[in-house]
């Protein structure tokens, strides 16, 4: 069903959510401080896809939640 629902958004909106995922997962995976410019470029990438998932539907956008591993800003 999911990826029925999937097929019916526009094609910028599954671009959007590919590289949401992306980004996400990329982020997790640049831990340490030699990647702090990594994560700001990730960052960016997230918002911007954020920015076009919320527009189409606030729902589809990735939370800062939605990532498990996620590390506290504090340690950013």
């Amino acid at each position: 069903m999911a990826l029925l629902a999937g097929r019916l958004l526009p094609d910028r909106v599954q671009a959007a959510v590919a590289d949401a995922a992306e980004a996400a997962r990329l982020y997790v995976a640049c831990r340490g401080p030699q990647y702090a410019e990594a994560r700001q470029m990730l960052e960016v990438r997230l918002r911007a896809a954020n920015k076009v998932l919320a527009a189409h539907n606030p729902g589809l956008a990735v939370r800062w939640a939605d990532i498990p591993t996620l590390i506290t800003k504090e340690e950013r």
